[in-house]
């Protein structure tokens, strides 16, 4: 299954465009937050730009540049030293400049025409005025009309221009590299397995049914169920989970896993744009397009800053003509304008929600509703649902007790003997518990099920029963002395009679998961209250509270009221979080202010959710939460020093330390600018190093379960 052809790469490719055209159509919602990617898109200033063409743009303008400035009179002045000498040698920077300036400023003039077609002239108008400024006046002092000459200027400031540009795109490109990941994650081809043996086919040629060989070492194509083999999975590049997960007959597998130690046989269930990989690339896609507060207040920003631009280059033009320095007047204008154009202010937020966009996929978080990531930071509360969130929505034996001189091994022996055939739930829990205890059974007779009361059958000659209160109702028998506190913490309570005469019982609960304890702890070292919903009894939520450290509970909530149960948490303005994964959650999910639809889910609970997390398990929620954070540190940085430079750029090039000698070229000017746009880009690029896994109170990264 080669990766290597260029076929395959622009298929995938094509692939990764597809998720990111599909994100960018206007999306519906939960409420009137609901992004909409295609406004945000519609007005992308590098619309139609790539890396490649600003990197081939910046190193033909750095060719031409160099002997324009090497020609030009003030650095052979102030360099002194003297250019050779020949016939035309003279018109070397006009010539040159005006390739330049028709080569590498084309780009910004074009997007200054799609700003003010759209009438929201911003960065890609301000430069260029001031590009177009440099060029009349550099033509104006070849023709003698000024004593002026700035194609060197002119030359440089479009090259510097462009290299910002290029550095720039290739730090956006980077971060929407999680797209291009993920697509990278689907094998060329398949092995699909037929009547006639195997065959190799391409991916588009599979259908739901089919059954595929996936080799030792390869990737799964499409979404399955296993039939055949063992082998251990890797799925660390769609959920983030570090160790191999084992996989038998029965088990799910998902497109762009890898298989190792074995090989299986898979059925398919999902192919195409069906699988769970397709669905995570339109998320990540539809995350990275889609707007958010704090881009609306950039938006703002950088039009305000427009027009304080276009302001102060008015008055710098006026003061510096009238002043006489007519000269000076045209030059400190256009450095004007190229210093305060909002690059940095521009890249501020994109760039953030780029990087946290992916940084957050590669951590099995997959941000549905950018306003949701941003509420996250101001919550007060999380609520869990109890049934397959913290717990894991099965039952186990908790505890086992004998009676009348039977040990705990014999009572688990004789429940599970009986219970061997069965198919309930808490039948097949004390099985279970048998096996993992290494407790073999012994084949029974008489099989009887007690419906409302248990189940009886003949073992080893006695006749054993096994159930709950009614049963030793009926048998005239007393429950066993902790039988009473099992079912004060909720816990399900069976006996065991053998031969007419108590043996024992078993206690069986919902199994709590491991991690949920620390999910709870560390939501508390964030300050943070969680709470919990649950359609239990009472007794058996405070349970799991007292044992997790729960702070608020609401029990015996039905599915059609968990909603309303929400809300009574948001009472006084409390920000709330519902963490759920089922049907019944969706609506409880969309009530609250951040819903998070917990191990990917059901459809409807995703769909209902602002954040997905891809693993069954509750310590994502706290990584949900501190992504938000760092997030909107990254954000408020970036946005105080985009704003904070042009309050202090601004007033230097209009010319203002002038009288104490310092006056800014244009080039200098382009180079503070374009140092400006790197500081917010490589600030936003340190929210890479975010260690989402990390335990709260800052030790080692926290392991996941096997």
């Amino acid at each position: 299954m080669s990766h290597g052809s260029g076929a395959d790469d622009e298929r995938r490719a094509q692939l990764g465009h597809a998720m990111v055209m599909q994100a960018e159509t206007p999306t519906g919602g939960a409420g009137e937050d609901a992004p909409h990617a295609g406004h945000v898109a519609g007005h992308d200033r590098h619309a139609g730009h790539s890396v490649a063409m600003f990197r081939d743009r910046f190193w033909l303008t750095l060719v031409l540049t160099i002997p324009t400035v090497a020609w030009s009179p003030d650095p052979q002045h102030w360099l002194g030293y003297t250019a050779p000498v020949f016939p035309g040698s003279s018109l070397i920077p006009p010539v040159l400049g005006t390739i330049v300036f028709l080569y590498g400023g084309l780009v910004f003039l074009r997007g200054a025409a799609g700003e003010l077609a759209d009438r929201q002239p911003g960065m890609m108008t301000l430069i260029s005025l001031a590009i177009v400024v440099a060029f009349l006046t550099s033509w104006a002092g070849t023709l003698g009309l000024f004593d002026i000459e700035i194609w060197w200027e002119l030359a440089s400031l479009i090259t510097i221009m462009v290299l910002g540009h290029w550095l720039e795109m290739r730090s956006i490109a980077q971060a929407r590299g999680a797209l291009a990941a993920l697509a990278e994650l689907l094998p060329d081809t398949a092995e699909r397995i037929t009547d006639r043996g195997t065959e190799t086919v391409p991916l588009e040629a599979l259908a739901e049914g089919d059954i595929v060989l996936v080799r030792p070492g390869a990737r799964v194509p499409a979404d399955g169920v296993v039939v055949e083999g063992t082998a251990d999975v890797d799925e660390s590049m769609i959920t983030g989970e570090s160790r191999p997960v084992p996989k038998e007959p029965g088990a799910k597998v998902v497109a762009g896993t890898v298989a190792a130690g074995g090989s299986l046989r898979v059925r398919l269930t999902a192919v195409g744009e069906q699988t769970a990989l397709s669905g995570i690339m339109r998320m990540v896609a539809a995350a990275q397009a889609s707007t958010s507060r704090a881009q609306a207040l950039a938006d703002r920003a950088a039009a305000f800053l427009f027009y304080l631009a276009l302001g102060s280059a008015a008055v710098t033009f006026a003061f510096w003509w009238l002043d006489g320095a007519h000269a000076a007047a045209l030059t400190r204008t256009a450095t004007v304008l190229v210093i305060a154009c909002p690059h940095a202010l521009g890249l501020a937020i994109p760039l953030v929600i780029a990087i946290s966009t992916s940084l957050g996929a590669r951590h099995g978080l997959l941000v549905k509703n950018r306003i949701a990531l941003e509420r996250a930071r101001e919550l007060d509360v999380v609520i869990f649902d109890k049934t397959g969130t913290l717990t894991k929505g099965r039952p186990v034996v908790a505890a086992v007790v004998g009676v009348a001189g039977t040990t705990e091994a014999e009572v688990l022996r004789l429940a599970a003997s009986v219970e061997a055939d069965s198919e309930h739930p808490l039948a097949r829990a004390i099985v279970e518990a048998a096996r993992s205890r290494d407790i073999r059974t012994v084949p029974v007779a008489d099989f009887e099920a007690l419906p409302g009361r248990g189940a009886r059958a003949v073992v080893a000659d006695r006749q054993v029963a096994v159930g709950g209160p009614r049963l030793l109702g009926e048998l005239g028998l007393a429950p066993v002395p902790s039988a009473e506190a099992w079912a004060r913490d909720g816990r399900t309570v069976l006996h065991i009679v053998a031969g007419g005469a108590l043996v024992g019982a078993l206690a069986l609960e919902d199994e709590i998961r491991p991690e949920s304890a620390e999910a709870v702890q560390r939501l508390h070292a964030l300050r943070l209250k969680v709470a919990m919903i649950t359609g239990d009894a009472q007794a058996v939520a405070d349970s799991v509270a007292r044992r997790l450290g729960i702070d608020e509970v609401a029990a015996q909530v039905l599915p059609a009221d968990k909603a309303d149960a929400v809300r009574r948490f948001q009472a006084g303005g409390r920000k709330v979080a519902m963490v759920g994964d089922g049907v019944n959650d969706a609506p409880a999910l969309a009530t609250a202010d951040v819903g998070i639809a917990i191990g990917a889910g059901t459809d409807v609970a995703v769909e209902s959710a602002g954040i997905v997390l891809v693993r069954n398990d509750p310590r994502d929620v706290v990584g949900a939460i501190e992504l938000s954070r760092a997030t909107y540190r990254k954000m408020l940085q970036n946005l105080a020093w985009a704003t904070g430079y042009n309050l202090v750029a601004i007033p230097v090039a209009a010319g203002i330390l002038v009288p104490w000698g310092l006056d800014l070229p244009m080039a200098v000017g382009a180079i503070a600018m374009s140092a400006s746009t790197i500081i917010v880009a490589a600030n936003a690029q340190l929210l890479r190093w975010l260690r989402l896994g990390e335990d709260a109170t800052g030790g080692q990264p926290v392991p996941r379960p096997a």
